[in-house]
Order: structure tokens, then C-alpha cells, then sequence
């Protein structure tokens, strides 16, 4: 039987995407198979999305065209090493969303396949996603125009050279930790300003929310947004003081590039 994407491994970000794949209508359930080894995780597949379900990874490279890559990193020479290819029936496009795994390594595994490595982030369950893509040079432009409506349904879509793709990991795809632990501390500071912690989460969660709309439609740098909210001898620029003299900006960049550099590390282990 034929499927037209398959995905091994069904995980949190596989379900964000395939989930928002159904619901875009850009694939029906019929048209999906997944590969899960937890058959807790197999039964809320077929109970929640009605999809196609297996335990074994060589039914998705048996039966796919487009093959959605979505194992840990760790497990990927493991799982690889159990796959069988016949190169004389057709080589399905592979699109990885494996953090630090190569177009190179991938192709160590996939040899002669037209590869996609691909970076999403988790805010593609509501379709807020941010997603990089760098293609080999065996992706066609049919298949790379394919590949660019599959992430479009999550999200934003760039397409990047390969060398910035730990970069992007350490930013847009670690990034939603960040920002939820922003978020946090702001619910948490309410709270210790004498708000209810259901009302401060509520106003942390739609100031963040609300901020980064406003940066993103009016195109505006964020220092500029700062400077207009930060009025002198105000409450802001107390708080913004605080931020400073506890170095804020420091530890934001300092995680990026500890992600960052924990994505170079994943692709070389």
C-alpha cells in the first residue's frame, strides 16, 4: 500500500506537524502512515488523527514518498542500521528534523536521496511555527516546492545554507523554552507584586504575546519598542535597570549559544 507522507517516529513535533497537515487538509489520514515503537504512543496516534500505524521503520520506506524524519539524534545510526534499501524501486525525499544530524551524515544513511534538513519549532501545534529548510542538491524543485507547503501549514517557512542551521537550533528551535521561562518569571513577579497567579499568567502570557505581534507587523527593532515604553524616571526603566544589573541580555545570548553549541556537538557525536 502507498502512502503519501510517512513520519518515523511519533513524538511531540511529529504530532504538530501532521496534526496541522490534517487539519490544513494538505493530507488526508488515509494518506498518512507513522512508525512508533511505544504502543501507548501507536494507539493515540490511530484513536486521535485515524492514520496508519506500524512498528516498523520499513514500512515507511517501503510505502512513503515523502518521509518525515523525526527519531532523537542519539538513535539515528541505530535506526538507520535497520533499514534495507532497493534503490531500484524510488528514493522518497526525506526531510529531517533531526537537531545536529548533517546533510552529510544524513546522507551517510540515505545515500542517493534527495535530503531536507529542517529546523521547526514546537509553536507549530497552533501554527505559529518557525521553520529553516536546507535542501541537498538532489531535492528537485518540484520537492522542495512540496517541502515548503508541508511547513508552510505550521508556520513561517526560510530557506538557509546549511552552516546556519545550529545556529537556528540554538535560537527559533530551543527558543520556545526561553520564552516560556520568560514568561514564567514574569507570572511570577506579578505574583510577587500581589497578584493572583491565574491573573499574572494571564497578562504575562498576552504581553509577550502582544509584543512580539507588534514587533513583527510594524517592523519595528526592539530597542526602538523599548525606548517608546521606557519613559524617564518611570517604572520601566527601574525594571529594565534591574534586567541590566542582573545581566539578562547576557544569559539570553549565553543559552542560545549554549544551544547552539549542543547542536554541533549532537552532529558530531
Amino acid at each position: 500500500m502507498s502512502f503519501k507522507i510517512g513520519v518515523i517516529g511519533g513524538g511531540v513535533m511529529a504530532e504538530a506537524i501532521i496534526s496541522r497537515l490534517i487539519q490544513e487538509k494538505i493530507y488526508s489520514s488515509s494518506e498518512i502512515i507513522i512508525s512508533e515503537p511505544s504502543i501507548t504512543r501507536r494507539q493515540f496516534w490511530q484513536e486521535k488523527y485515524s492514520v496508519t500505524i506500524t512498528e516498523k521503520n520499513q514500512e515507511i520506506l517501503d510505502n512513503a514518498d515523502i518521509i518525515i524524519l523525526a527519531i532523537k539524534p542519539q538513535i539515528f545510526s541505530t535506526v538507520i542500521s535497520d533499514l534495507t534499501f532497493n534503490f531500484q524501486t524510488k528514493n522518497p525525499l526525506i526531510l529531517s528534523i533531526l537537531a545536529g544530524v548533517s546533510l552529510d551524515k544524513l546522507a551517510q544513511g540515505f545515500p542517493q536521496f534527495p535530503l531536507v534538513r529542517v529546523m521547526p519549532n514546537t509553536p507549530a501545534i497552533v501554527g505559529e511555527g518557525m521553520t529553516a529548510i536546507s535542501p541537498n542538491n538532489l531535492v528537485s524543485e518540484k520537492q522542495l516546492t512540496t517541502t515548503l507547503s508541508i511547513f508552510n501549514a505550521i508556520g513561517s517557512v526560510i530557506e538557509i545554507p546549511e552552516y546556519l542551521m545550529d545556529a537556528v537550533t540554538g535560537l527559533s528551535g530551543s527558543g520556545p523554552a526561553f520564552v516560556a521561562l520568560m514568561i514564567e518569571a514574569l507570572a511570577d513577579g506579578g505574583v510577587a507584586a500581589g497578584l493572583p497567579r491565574i491573573i499574572a499568567l494571564q497578562l504575562a502570557t498576552q504581553t509577550v504575546l502582544g509584543t512580539a505581534q507588534l514587533v513583527k507587523q510594524q517592523n519595528l527593532h526592539p530597542a526602538l519598542l523599548k525606548d517608546q515604553v521606557t519613559s524617564p524616571g518611570g517604572t520601566t526603566i527601574a525594571g529594565v535597570a534591574q534586567l541590566e544589573k542582573n545581566g539578562f541580555r547576557n544569559a539570553v545570548i549565553s543559552a542560545v549559544t549554549a544551544a547552539y553549541q549542543r547542536s554541533q556537538q549532537l552532529g558530531n557525536s
